[in-house]
């Protein structure tokens, strides 16, 4: 009986971690308003009722990708990493990571970006509310920077705006509005350029 309660939470998690893994892949390619709970319940070989037994509706599922496979958990994760390191090359490790999950992720930005207008009150509230908590996480590094008396006293969570934004921007560019200007080698570049223009505005 023991041995079987304890492996019960491994087996629900590897349940659990297929079906954001499928959710993911599903809403990537039909976006949120295309797959359907049915088909993301089939592709990851489960019964649909299963799938309610985890996430109790699609918005659940939905809201549940996005906080598992986006840079927030990545950008959470890096605060402690880059403690250590200078702005700028804090900065520049997390321009880089945000466009590596920016590009693996592309799919769904792109489907997400052309589907946006027709999506319901609730599912804007869980977009705006991861890009307000990614925000309010940057924030929280240049917070400690200013105490530090590295950075000029600036309102922090407009400044995170504007540096992701920057990036944003320019990944937007070169994958949907197809200005090639630079080539993909020159990410490094661009990365390196932006950082500079940013810390000049915010350095004491």
């Amino acid at each position: 009986m023991y041995l079987k309660e304890r492996n019960c939470k491994p087996n629900i998690m590897r349940t659990k971690d297929k079906i954001l893994e499928t959710g993911l892949r599903l809403f990537s390619k039909k976006g949120y308003l295309g797959a359907t709970t049915k088909e993301i319940a089939k592709a990851a070989g489960i019964a649909e009722i299963t799938l309610f037994r985890h996430f109790p509706s699609k918005e659940k599922l939905f809201e549940e990708v996005i906080n598992t496979h986006s840079f927030l958990p990545a950008l959470k994760g890096l605060l402690p990493e880059i403690a250590g390191l200078s702005y700028e090359e804090g900065l520049e490790l997390i321009a880089k990571r945000f466009l590596d999950s920016l590009t693996e992720r592309k799919d769904l930005v792109r489907i997400m970006h052309s589907e946006m207008h027709r999506y319901t009150e609730k599912i804007h509230r869980i977009y705006h509310s991861f890009i307000d908590e990614m925000f309010k996480t940057l924030a929280s590094y240049f917070a400690e920077m200013q105490k530090k008396r590295i950075l000029r006293v600036f309102d922090t969570e407009l400044g995170a705006r504007v540096f992701l934004g920057m990036f944003f921007s320019y990944f937007d560019a070169e994958n949907f509005l197809l200005l090639k200007k630079y080539r993909r080698t020159d990410t490094d570049i661009i990365v390196r350029e932006f950082v500079t223009i940013f810390i000049k505005g915010t350095e004491r």
